[in-house]
């Protein structure tokens, strides 16, 4: 598995460093000999099985498994759950000796940050937040980078010249999908029309709720709209089940290479790319950095220079605009264009 290189420096880490059992100080196997633990894997709502998000998460445990021989539990969030639900969840998995223990989802930014003062020799990681903590590993990407070549590619392939993206919650991280998917819209068409739009305003639901998604890309399909990139979690499904059914219409994915999720093997032919979150690699890594006593801590970012993020090439059909793809993508990294975080006002 190729290795992304760090571009935020990460604290010097002592939090797994102890002689206990559940401590990243003995080798992984040592520690699942003795307490029968390992590592905790904390879901946000969708679960395992949401063909994006989650999935990629679990994707990085299971190349753990494989390559470390480490042991893992999942726990899945449900909808509608307090702040004290996300940390007892958290607390479990460190009560039970689980190390490092891991929260997938901005959501879990304040219980780690809570969990994590009460059990200083366990390790503790989040992805897309960035609590503090001394024994903390802040996972985040340049999801505005990826959507930037998502908006490059659907300005090439839109017959309509419309095109919709479809968040899930309004709010910062979900911006970012969009703002940076505009920019590369109206970058590559200026003549294009970009129509963005939420499920919810505030409510985590929003990643859970496919029907919702469907509804949301059936209006856009019946307004012209022929390509929708949706930021959604397991609520894409919906949307790309709408987009399947549109003659000459196009679904990208978001998170995962969706075109390869079995649970959407049956719309993939609709499925012009996907915008992927490396989120196993980053969770591999910390994973990989406590079996060699070095846990990571700190922040650390995952973007297009280093692989954090990428487009998707499944099914060949962005073949034919790669050139311009590949361009958009060498002057991000080279600074020549710069993707805005925030959406054009």
């Amino acid at each position: 598995m190729r290795r992304v290189i760090r571009v935020v420096a990460a604290a010097t880490a002592t939090a797994c460093l102890g002689l206990t059992a559940t401590a990243c100080g003995q080798s992984f196997a040592e520690a699942n000999r003795a307490t029968h633990a390992g590592v905790g894997l904390a879901f946000d709502i969708g679960g395992r099985d949401d063909h994006s998000f989650n999935e990629a998460a679990a994707r990085g445990t299971e190349n753990a498994r494989k390559q470390l021989g480490v042991k893992v539990k999942m726990l899945t969030a449900k909808n509608g759950e307090t702040e004290a639900d996300r940390e007892q969840r958290l607390t479990s998995f460190a009560e039970a000796g689980y190390n490092p223990v891991i929260g997938v989802g901005f959501a879990y930014s304040q219980s780690v940050q809570n969990v994590a003062k009460d059990f200083p020799d366990t390790t503790f990681g989040v992805v897309d937040a960035v609590p503090t903590g001394k024994n903390v590993d802040a996972m985040v990407f340049a999801e505005h980078e990826g959507s930037y070549l998502a908006g490059v590619a659907a300005a090439l392939k839109s017959k309509t010249h419309k095109v919709g993206f479809i968040g899930g919650v309004n709010n910062a991280l979900i911006q970012k999908f969009q703002a940076g998917f505009e920019q590369g819209v109206r970058d590559t068409d200026p003549k294009a029309k970009v129509v963005s739009q939420y499920l919810y305003p505030n409510n985590d639901k929003g990643f859970n709720d496919p029907a919702a998604a469907k509804a949301k890309a059936q209006g856009m399909l019946d307004s012209g709209i022929d390509i929708i990139y949706s930021a959604a979690g397991q609520s894409g499904a919906g949307s790309i089940e709408a987009v399947s059914k549109v003659k000459g219409a196009w679904a990208i994915g978001v998170d995962s290479d969706q075109y390869r999720q079995p649970g959407l093997a049956r719309y993939k032919d609709h499925i012009l790319t996907s915008v992927v979150k490396n989120v196993d690699v980053a969770v591999f890594d910390l994973i990989k950095s406590c079996e060699q006593h070095k846990p990571l801590t700190g922040v650390h970012t995952y973007d297009l220079k280093h692989g954090g993020v990428s487009l998707a090439t499944s099914g060949g059909f962005i073949t034919d605009v790669q050139p311009q793809i590949d361009a958009a993508r060498k002057k991000i990294i080279e600074g020549q264009v710069k993707v805005k975080e925030t959406p054009k006002s």
